[in-house]
């Protein structure tokens, strides 16, 4: 399958590109910026420094991707964005890379940002996550794997999303959402299990049970963070919950109550 150019379009002669890229009109794309086999670019997307993309991404139009951080520390560095295979970036998607000299910003494979997400500087995000309109990650924000942000929704630097949480339409993330939960409001709670998440992800109906009691314990006991997690040690633990408890363990910014 042979690369396809528009010829409206203005592609850096040190851009690299692989097998079967198909760039629509009025594209730009850089130097430095490294795209993978058969990606889409439909109109009007502009991809920028030093940006290393996977295979199989699709980008429609106005996005803005690889561009230089917000960060006003940056002061024009070196810095990176990495992004793996099978992606879908909606319209007017923006993601910025580093900011400090070598450093990046990491998105995984198969994940959807609907149109107007943005992914800011140093952010780390996994694998088959969504982003529904206008979510939007500070720098340095971790969103590990089959996490959904919902619309108009907004994570402050530093805070992380874990696994297979879900975070409601139009809240403000200011903690760290602890894996497998549902969080909404502002400023957010976390109100219950992501219990259609674990079914739709093939999780046990028994470590999804020991989930549902590490949540009891966390959020309807009555026992502070500490006391909480004194009580999950005691209790039978599975795959999920031990994920849980480590998050938990590693929060800098203490989890979202």
């Amino acid at each position: 399958m042979d690369t396809s150019i528009h010829p409206s379009s203005v592609v850096s002669p040190e851009a690299e590109l692989g097998e079967g890229v198909t760039i629509g009109p009025f594209c730009i794309v850089g130097g430095g910026v490294k795209i993978g086999d058969r990606c889409v670019l439909h109109s009007h997307v502009v991809l920028q420094g030093s940006s290393e993309i996977g295979r199989e991404n699709e980008f429609f139009p106005f996005c803005s991707i690889g561009g230089v951080t917000q960060d006003l520390k940056y002061a024009g560095e070196p810095t990176y964005l990495t992004i793996g295979d099978g992606n879908k970036f909606r319209e007017c998607v923006t993601i910025n890379r580093g900011t400090a000299p070598g450093e990046k910003t990491v998105v995984g494979s198969f994940n959807n940002l609907l149109a107007y997400a943005h992914i800011a500087h140093n952010c780390i995000v996994g694998n088959h996550c969504i982003f529904s309109n206008n979510g939007t990650l500070g720098g340095h924000v971790t969103m590990e794997d089959h996490a959904i942000i919902g619309g108009l929704s907004a994570v402050h630097q530093f805070c992380r999303i874990g696994k297979m949480s879900i975070i409601g339409g139009c809240t403000k993330i200011t903690q760290d959402v602890p894996p497998f939960m549902m969080a909404d409001g502002n400023p957010a709670q976390v109100r219950s299990v992501n219990k259609v998440g674990m079914e739709r992800k093939g999780v046990p109906e028994e470590s999804a049970q020991r989930v549902r009691q590490a949540f009891k314990i966390l959020y309807a006991s009555g026992l502070n963070t500490a006391q909480a997690m004194e009580a999950l040690a005691k209790e039978p633990t599975c795959p999920e919950t031990e994920h849980l408890i480590a998050f938990i363990r590693g929060s800098q910014r203490g989890i979202i109550r």
